[in-house]
């Protein structure tokens, strides 16, 4: 069962932030909300249109709430493909909650978050692909995130899909008529070495996909970066200095640091998200090495690592190796103004000396990101993402039974799983339990 009521209840939400402003917008979506609206607005709504603007007053029992602008749109013009009425008020708080109540005793009920979005994709008004994007959009850190959520709002990342959908759609219908009626000869015959081609053709496309997915996440939601190194290296300089303030604390003193400081950064429109660690080392003190026991948990969260050392560091490699595995490591030698020699392979600062600019190019270069990945419609979540890997999976399961002449029933059973998972990736027939948890992260009145 749906966890929203969406064939019966009318609902209701403020669509801006909570707070006092100059104006504040309610939005109400459900069956004979015109009517509803009417009942308590100064003038009839009535019908026949696609969209009308209305001035005039909210009242309740005799009493006027507030002069408002009421915007209406008929339900094939709406957002959510039901009849939608917002509110545009004065922003007292004091207000907005008059005219919702005054809407609750009329049978409109709360909102939860993501109830609109969800009604707009259950009523075919975007797929699930658009309706993810609408949270992306409001997540958004910089520029280059919005528009890449944007793209996936306006509908230019479900079209990449199609062809691949099409493909398999028609070597699976192939597969399935041979299997069925095996005995007619004028049926197009379809053998390993067909199937192997139109495989290989798909995945190539795929491969294309989650790269330009990879790179659309990292815009989209940032690289998570630990800072680690032993004490008094600079970490926290280095973070400062990276940051252009003084967010963490620094001095002489070898653990001075004992928790995880995180701070935010924009390079060329990716965001960073920078976490100074405790410095690592044996201690017996009991605060300090809950720090470093934070800082450890800090590196196996993190996608890339700054390794930091000064001219008295000595490196456990195996240490190094263990903790960065599967990530991007950036080496580098801080108070490079105290170096005479210096290694090939490191990056050199003095974050004293604000001189950070060879870290930030290295940070941002070490991520290999195309610049057409910022115009580029990508499949840029983490659920599309890991749909994507399950769908070139299969393809690679195909290939392999076909090389290994398994009966083609048992290869056509993977190419349908193939095609299932390009279903839900755009929310076709999809399960109620999936689409209620990714709408569920939504904000009210979204």
């Amino acid at each position: 069962m749906y966890r929203y009521n969406i064939y019966v209840e009318p609902i209701i939400a403020l669509a801006t932030p909570p707070f006092k402003s100059a104006l504040a917008l309610i939005r109400i979506s459900g069956d004979n909300v015109f009517d509803i609206v009417s009942s308590l607005f100064s003038k009839n709504i009535g019908t026949g249109f696609k969209r009308k603007i209305m001035h005039g007053s909210i009242s309740f029992e005799n009493n006027v709430i507030d002069d408002v602008v009421i915007f209406c749109y008929e339900a094939s013009c709406s957002m959510t493909g039901e009849e939608v009425v917002e509110i545009s008020c004065h922003g007292s708080m004091v207000i907005v909650k008059e005219i919702m109540e005054a809407f609750f005793s009329k049978g409109v009920r709360q909102a939860e978050g993501g109830e609109f979005s969800a009604r707009a994709f259950y009523f075919g008004k975007m797929d699930l692909i658009e309706a993810e994007s609408v949270n992306d959009l409001i997540n958004a850190t910089t520029k280059e995130a919005k528009d890449v959520a944007l793209m996936s709002y306006l509908g230019k990342v479900s079209p990449l899909l199609k062809p691949l959908k099409e493909k398999i759609s028609d070597l699976l219908s192939k597969l399935e008529v041979n299997i069925d009626f095996p005995e007619y000869e004028d049926i197009e015959q379809t053998n390993y070495e067909y199937v192997i081609s139109q495989c290989k053709q798909m995945k190539e496309s795929l491969a294309t996909l989650i790269k330009q997915g990879h790179e659309g996440k990292i815009i989209r939601e940032g690289v998570k970066v630990a800072i680690v190194g032993e004490p008094n290296v600079g970490k926290s300089s280095i973070l400062n200095a990276l940051l252009n303030e003084e967010k963490a604390i620094v001095t002489d003193i070898p653990g001075t640091t004992r928790d995880v400081v995180e701070g935010y950064l924009s390079i060329k429109g990716v965001p960073f998200i920078l976490l100074d660690t405790a410095g690592i080392r044996d201690s017996l003190d009991v605060v300090e090495s809950i720090g470093i026991k934070r800082s450890k948990k800090s590196i196996e969260e993190a996608d890339m690592v700054i390794l930091v050392s000064d001219d008295k560091t000595i490196f456990d490699e195996s240490e190094i190796d263990c903790l960065c595995k599967d990530k991007i490591l950036i080496k580098v030698t801080n108070k490079s103004d105290l170096i005479k020699q210096k290694e090939k392979g490191h990056i050199y600062v003095s974050a004293l000396n604000k001189d950070i600019e060879p870290l930030k190019k290295a940070m941002y270069e070490s991520l290999q990101i195309n610049d057409s990945s910022f115009s580029t419609p990508s499949f840029s979540n983490q659920r599309e993402l890991s749909l994507l890997k399950k769908i070139d999976n299969e393809l690679s399961l195909v290939i392999k039974d076909c090389f290994d002449m398994v009966p083609m029933d048992l290869i056509s059973s993977s190419l349908l799983n193939a095609y299932n998972y390009v279903r839900e990736l755009f929310g076709e027939d999809p399960t109620h339990d999936l689409t209620d948890e990714i709408f569920s992260r939504f904000c009210v009145g979204k």
